[in-house]
């Protein structure tokens, strides 16, 4: 990333493992402060102590939240507006899958995948953004992803939810467009991250379908991003199999494509064994 790129305040939500932990790392050099936010505040503490360290001078605050509690995410709005740590980088990073049939599923694990792909996101924007808006600097970065460009058999809530988190990013862009407030989509394919062994399902064949030769390392897929977010691009398709995948998706008649997915491998046998 151009070290001419510089954030006073950065907030990455999902700090404490996977694609979250690498936007802070990445980050760290680029910013003044850190506001890092996740469940597990053991793994945040000890990303803070890391990054520290490597960054002398950077300010690093912490909040352990469940973003997926209305009256957690009210608080650190609160908190954080009250004090001098109110972002000008918004990275709402958290989220979680579930990778099964839709009826199968846990109606409580399902609601919590919605209220933190969402209703967390859309509330953390909301509650940021009219500060960025009143100083005239700022930008947002959502984490997508390459199924929010499919209806996917056993991912369907997950890629819907998905679906929304990038239109949503394109229609926030187009409003913001005059107080030049950047809005990026990120839509990375699979990676290596803890992802997958929170959307599986015990007695499920696989945690995803996907091969190996489609993973993208987090280290790419973030800097990919960040890169994308200083060219003020819409959206981001980290890797080159991967953008050459979503270009091949947004040319693709809806019948082909329907039938790809018809026949793409499922998470469970289709006679249900």
């Amino acid at each position: 990333m151009a070290s001419s790129l510089l954030y006073d305040c950065s907030l990455i939500t999902g700090a404490s493992s996977g694609l979250g932990e690498e936007f802070s790392c990445q980050l760290a050099p680029h910013c003044r402060r850190l506001v890092l936010v996740a469940r597990r505040k053991d793994r945040l503490e000890s990303l803070r102590d890391q990054l520290c360290s490597e960054n002398p001078g950077l300010e690093i605050a912490i909040f352990d939240a469940d973003l997926t509690s209305s009256e957690a995410r009210e608080e650190l709005i609160a908190k954080v507006k009250e004090s001098a740590w109110a972002p000008s980088l918004l990275v709402n990073n958290a989220g979680m899958g579930d990778y099964g049939e839709f009826v199968t599923g846990d109606w409580g694990k399902l609601e919590q995948m919605l209220s933190l792909n969402i209703i967390a996101l859309t509330h953390l924007t909301h509650g940021f953004l009219p500060g960025m808006i009143q100083s005239r600097h700022g930008a947002l970065l959502n984490v997508s992803s390459l199924a929010s460009l499919l209806p996917i058999p056993d991912f369907a809530v997950y890629a819907a939810s998905k679906s929304y988190v990038t239109s949503f990013s394109e229609a926030l862009r187009l409003e913001l467009n005059e107080h030049e407030i950047p809005v990026l989509a990120v839509c990375p394919g699979p990676v290596h991250t803890g992802f997958g062994g929170i959307a599986g399902r015990e007695g499920s064949l696989e945690g995803s379908p996907a091969r190996e030769w489609f993973f993208v390392s987090k280290e790419e897929v973030v800097l990919d991003a960040l890169l994308a977010l200083q060219r003020q691009q819409p959206r981001s398709y980290p890797g080159l199999k991967v953008s050459l995948i979503a270009a091949a998706l947004a040319s693709m008649p809806p019948g082909i494509l329907r039938y790809f997915m018809r026949n793409r491998p499922r998470a469970v046998p289709e006679d249900g064994d």
